[in-house]
């Protein structure tokens, strides 16, 4: 009783100090789908609470809450060359190495940056006549991106779609030892007890700095430059929280500074009403269903392999299977399986017929298998998620196979989803990893409402941020007090061996004058 007065409290005190809202410029520069979900799903959820939302995006927004004040503005273009360039690169991308994938990574993001620094729609917001109370950017390789904070002169927030990552940490200080963390595009099985583990994860880290700190940094300078002469470098330019889609669930716990809060799931709303085609569909399958999606990035008919997937779901006669395809008029597919080009998927994982979900592997995707206690069966093929699918095995709610395995047939595809639809520890695990999800004093949504109106009620909450982001990097890396002991070792090494010669001399000297009388 006492923490549910609290809570209102607090949701009352937030409500009563931004009566009138915030202005609130939000920019969300990456085309991808997944990414622009969680912009707009959490610029909606401030927009509810009564803020002013400004959202510069690639994407119009859709269904916006009744009784919002709203405005978009589309950076154009964008959209069509990241569709024309994703395909390929999320198709070959696990023979990359890490290396590869962060240089690879940064190079297709800095076209989007560019597009939006010099979007003539925004940098018409520049204007004397424009004022806002914050900005939240979402953080990919766009530090650019945060010289509008810096414009505008008030706080700056940054969404963090994959957890704590190093790009992240470095703006806000936040520890990650190599030793126990593992680098966010390390793909192998990640053991602290095995030395190689620890020594190729030391020098992903490493890798992952040098890149930032010689080569994104100054890239991002120089945008930054080109469109705005006299911007200060992004360094300068403070951020005062970080949004973290994470949770203890389903990723590893990390260490966090004050001002890096974890809101994983807040973009997992309430379950709709199913369309009555699927609806029906489901609520027939007496011996469960399979749901399939590879996401928003990869449609299955661009893949090589699908007809794999085709013909193992015509094995399973028992089973019906939902399965998100591009052309819904495909006709190589068995009775049981219900093909659909787009499918809520947030509305069917929480049907109760559904067994088992055939993903990709992505953030929001395992997520939402968390929040509704259903197994996976993870197909990683980019980016994150391989580290995603072998959480996910580890944690004991999923299988995991990558698509470009050689082990990926229909034998291994088959065997896998019998075994999780047989065994119910994948079921149990699934439950224990959604009770862990769900019990939290506030619901994500809820965190970050509070959170952002902290940052507003304090000027930027300078009393979150650690020490460490006003240091310099030999300071942060306490190289001069390791220079000092290892100089004051070297004195003394040096000292010992003068006394020692000296020593020596004195005793050859005596053992002379002994023989000479």
């Amino acid at each position: 009783m006492v923490v549910v007065l609290q809570i209102l409290f607090i949701c009352s005190l937030s409500s009563w100090q931004y009566s009138n809202g915030a202005k609130i410029l939000g920019i969300f520069s990456l085309p991808a789908r997944s990414h622009y979900s969680l912009a707009e799903k959490l610029m909606k959820g401030f927009a509810r609470v009564g803020h002013d939302i400004t959202m510069v995006a690639p994407y119009p927004t859709e269904n916006l809450p009744k009784n919002v004040t709203w405005e978009d503005i589309i950076v154009e273009g964008v959209v069509e060359k990241h569709k024309a360039n994703m395909v390929g690169l999320m198709l070959k991308d696990s023979h990359r190495s890490a290396m590869e994938k962060l240089i690879i990574y940064q190079h297709t993001v800095l076209n989007h940056v560019n597009q939006t620094l010099f979007s003539f729609k925004v940098k018409a917001l520049l204007s004397p006549t424009n004022k806002f109370d914050i900005v939240i950017i979402a953080m990919l390789y766009n530090e650019a991106h945060k010289y509008y904070a810096h414009y505008f002169e008030c706080p700056l927030i940054v969404l963090g779609s994959m957890g704590a990552t190093p790009f992240l940490n470095n703006i806000v200080s936040n520890p990650s030892p190599p030793s126990y963390v593992q680098y966010y595009l390390g793909a192998e099985d990640f053991s602290f007890d095995n030395f190689w583990h620890r020594f190729s994860n030391f020098f992903d880290y490493i890798f992952d700095f040098l890149v930032d700190y010689f080569y994104i940094r100054p890239v991002q300078n120089k945008l930054l430059q080109r469109a705005f002469p006299g911007a200060p470098p992004v360094d300068e330019i403070p951020t005062s929280l970080v949004f973290i889609n994470s949770h203890e669930s389903f990723m590893e716990p990390v260490p966090l500074v004050p001002n890096m809060i974890p809101i994983g799931g807040y973009h997992v709303e309430q379950p709709k009403q199913l369309p009555k085609d699927l609806k029906q569909f489901l609520d027939g399958a007496t011996n469960g269903a399979i749901y399939f999606s590879m996401g928003s990035n990869l449609n299955v008919n661009q893949m090589e392999k699908k007809q794999i997937f085709f013909n193992v779901f015509g094995k399973l006669k028992e089973i019906r299977v939902l399965c998100k395809y591009a052309d819904e008029n495909f006709s190589n597919m068995s009775r049981n399986v219900l093909v659909k080009s787009w499918m809520p998927q947030n509305d069917i994982l929480a049907h109760p017929n559904i067994k088992l979900f055939i993903t990709h592997g992505g953030q929001l995707s395992t997520i939402e298998s968390v929040y509704h206690a259903v197994p996976i069966l993870a197909i990683p093929v980019f980016g994150d998620q391989f580290r995603n699918a072998k959480r996910a095995a580890k944690l004991g709610f999923g299988l995991e196979i990558g698509y470009n395995n050689e082990r990926f047939n229909e034998e291994t595809l088959l065997n896998y989803i019998e075994e999780l639809l047989a065994n119910p520890k994948y079921k149990e695990n699934a439950k224990e990893r959604s009770a862990i999800f769900h019990d939290r004093p506030l619901k994500p949504m809820e965190n970050a409402v509070f959170w952002l109106e902290h940052v507003l009620r304090h000027k930027g909450a300078d009393h979150l941020k650690v020490s460490g982001i006003d240091l310099p990097l030999y300071k942060y890396l306490m190289l001069d007090v390791v220079g000092s002991l290892i100089l004051l070792i070297l004195v003394f090494l040096y000292s010992v061996r003068l006394v020692f010669e000296m020593v020596m001399r004195l005793f050859t000297c005596s053992r002379k004058k002994e023989k000479e009388n």
